[in-house]
């Protein structure tokens, strides 16, 4: 079989699963099935079927653990949800004004991703005070919807050595996850994970691809009850 019929036969793969995953998204709309939350539930697993498809596409068996942070595999029955309340929350406790991104993701997940400007210092872990009252609102929204769950994920720049970034992004994703357990969220609600300078968003080769790439992407999802 040649490359360009592989590549065929992938996309066909993708199409089909995004077709089946839309399916049962709709089927489950037409039930009225409602989350918890007030979201539509969209079916277990729908979010880790629809990154495995565009994993096939990219042709990075990887890439399927990157749609939403793998958040679909790791919350194992992931729900849509209605985060209209949650996000507006978060963006008026200064999120906009700090240059922090709140973006609903086609996983059913809500990202807010933390630039390296309102985190943290170089090379340091200690949050800094402009980010703590986005944090409390988010502890805000975990504590009135039980149903929520959060992800911190950290990342570094590729300057330095792998070892050190590797603990580095652990540290500043626990120090996110511990401030909201330190807030009245319970530890078994979160979890943290540090990749170091992988999955860039930039170019690590110029200051300002390096400053973007030193990030904490913060994951809220909602679990099916």
């Amino acid at each position: 079989m040649n490359l360009s019929t592989m590549r065929m036969s992938k996309l066909v793969a993708c199409l089909s699963v995004v077709a089946m995953v839309s399916g049962c998204a709709s089927i489950q709309d037409s039930m009225g099935g409602m989350s918890k939350g007030g979201g539509t539930a969209v079916g277990a697993g729908a979010g880790a079927a629809l990154g495995a498809g565009l994993g096939a596409i990219i042709g990075d068996s990887s890439s399927a653990a990157l749609i939403g942070a793998g958040i679909g595999a790791v919350a194992g029955g992931i729900a849509g949800y209605n985060w209209s309340g949650v996000k507006k929350d978060v963006q008026q406790s200064g999120a906009s004004s700090l240059g922090i991104d709140v973006i609903e993701m086609p996983d059913g997940t809500l990202k807010v991703n933390i630039p390296s400007n309102v985190s943290f210092d170089t090379g340091k872990y200690a949050l800094k005070p402009a980010l703590l009252p986005v944090l409390d609102s988010v502890a805000r929204a975990l504590a009135q919807h039980p149903e929520l769950r959060a992800k911190a994920i950290g990342y570094t720049d590729s300057t330095g050595s792998a070892a050190l970034n590797q603990t580095l992004s652990v540290n500043r994703a626990n120090s996110v996850t511990g401030y909201l357990a330190q807030h009245g969220v319970a530890s078994s609600r979160l979890t943290s994970e540090g990749r170091g300078p992988s999955n860039p968003i930039a170019d690590n080769g110029t200051a300002q691809g390096r400053a973007m790439n030193r990030r904490v992407e913060l994951f809220l999802y909602a679990v099916k009850q």
